[in-house]
C-alpha cells in the first residue's frame, strides 16, 4: 500500500513569504512546501487592510473562498469585490492582481491546481 491510500494528518502549516505590502500571512497546509504535494495547494491567508501585491499571470487555477472581510481581484476587465461567504475562480494564464484595500482586510483560503510554486506565478516586474 502506498502512503496515498492512508489518511495523513497535517498538524501545522508552513508559513510562506508573501509578496506585497503591508505583510500578509500565508499558511500552507497542503502543497509543495508543507506536504510535498505537487497536484494541489491549500493555504489560509490573512491579508491586512491596505495590502496589495504585484499583478501575476500564474500557471495554475486558483479557487479562493473569503472567510472574513473583502478581497479585491483585479482583472483586465475590472475589479471583482469578493465578500465573506463568496468565492472567486481565476484560471491559469489569466492576468490577476489581489488586494485588500478595505477596513479589516480579509481572511481567505486559496486552493491552487496544480500546487502553487514561486516559479509558476509570473509576477509583474517591480515598477
Amino acid at each position: 500500500m502506498t502512503e496515498l491510500q492512508h489518511p495523513r494528518l497535517v498538524q501545522a502549516p508552513t508559513i510562506i513569504h508573501a509578496h506585497g505590502a503591508p505583510a500578509k500571512t500565508i499558511e500552507e497546509y497542503v502543497g509543495r512546501a508543507n506536504t510535498g504535494t505537487d497536484a494541489v495547494s491549500i493555504a489560509r491567508m490573512i491579508s491586512p487592510e491596505g495590502w496589495s501585491e504585484p499583478g501575476q499571470t500564474p500557471e495554475f487555477d486558483e479557487y479562493t473562498l473569503v472567510l472574513r472581510g473583502r478581497l479585491d481581484v483585479e482583472t483586465p476587465d475590472g475589479t471583482i469585490g469578493v465578500e465573506a461567504g463568496q468565492a472567486v475562480v481565476t484560471r491559469a494564464g489569466q492576468w490577476v492582481r489581489y488586494s485588500t484595500p478595505h477596513a479589516r482586510g480579509a481572511k481567505h483560503v486559496a486552493v491552487c491546481l496544480p500546487a502553487f510554486a514561486p516559479d509558476t506565478v509570473h509576477r509583474d516586474p517591480a515598477t
